[in-house]
């Protein structure tokens, strides 16, 4: 389904009663991120809001694709699997032999609908160019600040378009923008995006960069610029796909080699000078849960900014999950399901990142196994397969469907993948390229992976036979934290409930190498008799929260380096999800802080709460997390 505009979506949600009008005023400064936070962490009052008094001309639309329904809305299906059906029937026909002329001929009208989705440039100027503003001001936009140590105001939802100076291709990627002033932002590009790549082209040419931001139109505008597409493939052929309606653009009007969607609701014009210097930007909260630490980016020089008269300003909020990418990470998950599998790894039968993973650190994927190493293989080929690339932690399984078991039934899947794992043979270590915003590798952007290899044991794959688990009889908790004072809590609800061999363990270390020496205590117990797996989390950390421990333990496991074997048979594995310092670690990067809100903020919004119109007051998500800060910065000093 295609939306003529911003307005149009921001009408479907409210007729299905997934949006909330705000006409109180709310500070684009830390209170709108702040009520958002809130709203978009309680299920049953997760709502679309539209704050309509921003102390600007733009009242400002978040949350928009936060929930599994407005994401289906967005992308006009009424399941996210509607779009895995479509695009692997699509897949099918293209790839199907054709035996004579009349099959050949048959594909026709296939082809024309791919035709009919092709970007296309429109002569004139589009609705995005109904009013130029007279100079250029960015502060005229109600561009957030979301966290307390946030380095400024960000533009945190825009789709930024460049192109190869040499090929003309053009590329639409999703970078948060710090402003600076009315004219200038940052452009926080990593190294391995493509329009990273562009810019250095133009550096080698010595060429000024003309850029292009386009904020809201069609939310697949939105959705298109954050989806891990291979390079040269445009983002607005997949926004045409999916919307069923090729995009139509228009030209720049100061920087005309750049085309954008005509439709859009502000555009924002510009260039990046090669040859300048960069700039100190961040910190910003991050979609990890903590904050990604200020570095040196290229500044982006705004030329002109045109809207839509009727034109909202789009924006979303990251921080401690679930926040509103989760549900865009689904959609990319539903979405690149079929390709992956079709082209690149045709065993895969289903994929799933949990949201605690945060995208790219957990990763399920479920395998038709038809021989023995097949697990492995499948790690090898998606740990190469574009952004899978950043992945940190894989678990393969096989079989599920056929046992009743869904990819996202966490408890029976656990059960499953570690009764088929010996922990001495089926799990696996990496290094390689990782997210820049990992911040628990020792290298930026480069660090260990580990693939959990869940599948069922051929012959060829055992070394011997893998035995049903039962906790210990003689296992007590109590007795644990009475004889190791430095561990805080310990969560068996899994082992002992659900059967599944993992602790959760909170630690408080105090000197180099305690976690390793305290797994090896605990491994030589005679009650961790057929414990399989220990998670370690800092001592901040409740245990018994399952969800909090996945969170903090994937951001803070380097698993290559922070693993090791215990036990008599040296068949228990610790994974040390601890944060690292150079004291304790010699861990020689700053190690930031996680996300919350201030309390000045907090008192601020709970006083306004009963102007909002959002029903009875929700307590700051914020408060549960204040005693797991170190300090009061975004990054934690070595003495904390």
């Amino acid at each position: 389904m295609a939306y003529r505009s911003l307005r149009a979506f921001i009408d479907a949600l409210e007729q299905a009663g997934e949006l909330i009008r705000i006409k109180t005023f709310v500070d684009p400064v830390l209170e709108i991120a702040e009520i958002t936070d809130r709203v978009s962490k309680t299920r049953d009052r997760n709502k679309a809001l539209l704050f309509e008094n921003t102390g600007t001309s733009f009242p400002l639309l978040i949350n928009s694709m936060g929930s599994e329904r407005r994401m289906c809305i967005a992308l006009g299906v009424k399941e996210l699997n509607d779009v895995t059906q479509d695009i692997e029937s699509l897949f099918k026909k293209l790839s199907a032999p054709k035996s004579g002329l009349l099959e050949k001929l048959a594909m026709l009208p296939e082809l024309g609908r791919f035709a009919s989705w092709m970007p296309k440039v429109v002569t004139g100027r589009g609705a995005c160019q109904e009013v130029v503003m007279e100079k250029p001001d960015l502060d005229k936009l109600p561009i957030l600040k979301c966290w307390p140590q946030d380095g400024g105001r960000f533009i945190t939802l825009p789709a930024i378009h460049t192109k190869d100076p040499g090929t003309g291709i053009r590329n639409i990627g999703m970078y948060r923008m710090q402003v600076f002033d009315g004219q200038m932002t940052g452009m926080h590009w990593h190294k391995h995006k493509v329009s990273a790549r562009h810019f250095n082209e133009y550096k080698k040419l010595g060429k000024r960069m003309p850029v292009a931001v386009a904020l809201g139109g069609d939310p697949i505008y939105t959705y298109a610029a954050t989806a891990p597409l291979p390079e040269n493939v445009d983002e607005y052929m997949l926004a045409g796909f999916l919307r069923k309606k090729k995009v139509e653009l228009v030209k720049c009007i100061t920087q005309p080699d750049i085309e954008v969607p005509s439709d859009a609701d502000i555009i924002i014009e510009g260039y990046v000078d090669v040859d300048e210097e960069l700039v100190w930007e961040g910190p910003f909260g991050d979609h990890t849960g903590y904050y990604s630490l200020p570095d040196w980016y290229p500044r982006f020089h705004v030329t002109a900014i045109t809207h839509r008269k009727d034109a909202v300003y789009p924006a979303t909020i990251v921080g401690i999950p679930p926040q509103e990418d989760a549900w865009l990470g689904k959609a990319t998950e539903r979405i690149f399901l079929t390709p992956i599998k079709m082209t690149m790894v045709p065993e895969i039968t289903d994929m799933n990142m949990p949201v605690e993973g945060v995208f790219h650190n957990l990763v399920i994927t479920t395998i038709n196994k038809e021989y023995a190493g097949q697990g492995q293989k499948v790690m090898n080929a998606m740990w190469g397969a574009g952004q899978m690339m950043f992945n940190k932690i894989l678990v393969l399984a096989d079989g599920v469907a056929a046992s009743g078991i869904k990819i996202d039934d966490y408890g029976n899947l656990a059960s499953y993948v570690f009764n088929n794992v010996n922990p001495a043979t089926d799990i696996y270590f990496s290094q390689g390229p990782m997210d820049v915003l990992d911040h628990s590798c020792s290298k930026l952007g480069f660090g260990g992976k580990m693939c959990i290899d869940g599948t069922h044991k051929q012959e060829e794959e055992m070394t011997e036979p893998l035995l049903p688990f039962k906790l210990h009889t003689g296992f007590s908790s109590a007795i644990i934290l009475s004889a190791f004072p430095e561990i805080t809590g310990i969560n068996h609800k899994l082992a002992a409930e659900w059967d599944i061999p993992v602790l959760f363990v909170a630690v408080r270390k105090d000197r180099p190498g305690h976690v390793g020496e305290l797994h090896e205590q605990l491994s030589s117990l005679p009650e961790m008799a057929g414990i399989k797996m220990i998670l370690y989390v800092e001592h901040t950390v409740k245990a018994d929260d399952i969800a909090d421990v996945l969170w903090r333990f994937c951001n803070n496991l380097d698993p290559k380096r922070d693993h090791f074997y215990g036990g008599p048979k040296k068949n228990i594995i610790g994974l040390d999800g601890t944060r690292k310092s150079k004291k304790l670690d010699n861990f020689d990067r700053p190690w930031p802080n996680i996300i919350v809100a201030d309390d000045k903020t907090i008192g601020v919004v709970d006083k306004k709460w009963l102007q909002l119109g959002l029903g009875e007051l929700i307590i700051s998500p914020s408060l549960r997390y204040k005693t797991q800060l170190y300090g009061g910065g975004a990054s934690v000093l070595d003495s904390e």
